[in-house]
């Protein structure tokens, strides 16, 4: 694959017998190695390869063809995003196939919820 985003910190790890809670009103956005696209990691287990992120797509910011060996789930939860196929917005939600090339990006901005399994 070519996976285009990665994750250098810590999040939540699977619970094993209790609620854990992620607070990120306030935390600061990480870089994830791509120009223009910041997250908020919420949730990752190593073992099965899930990871659940927050990510903020700068105005203008553009990432190439790349994929991803999980199921990508995306949802809007403000401004626009787009990749070859689609724009979307607030409320939108779309999922893609393992392995699936696809570029991704958003001319006013955006925030998104991704969820990969």
């Amino acid at each position: 694959m070519t996976e285009l985003f990665r994750n250098g910190t810590t999040a939540l790890p699977r619970p094993v017998a209790e609620t854990l809670v992620a607070r990120t009103h306030g935390s600061e956005w990480q870089d994830c190695g791509a120009p223009g696209f910041w997250i908020k990691p919420l949730y990752e287990d190593a073992t099965s390869g899930q990871r659940t992120w927050l990510m903020r797509v700068e105005p203008g910011a553009s990432a190439p063809a790349h994929a991803h060996d999980e199921t990508e789930q995306i949802y809007v939860i403000e401004g626009s995003f787009f990749d070859e196929e689609n724009t979307y917005r607030p409320g939108d939600f779309a999922i893609r196939a393992p392995g699936v090339m696809h570029t991704a990006g958003s001319k006013n901005g955006a925030i998104v919820m991704l969820v990969y399994s």
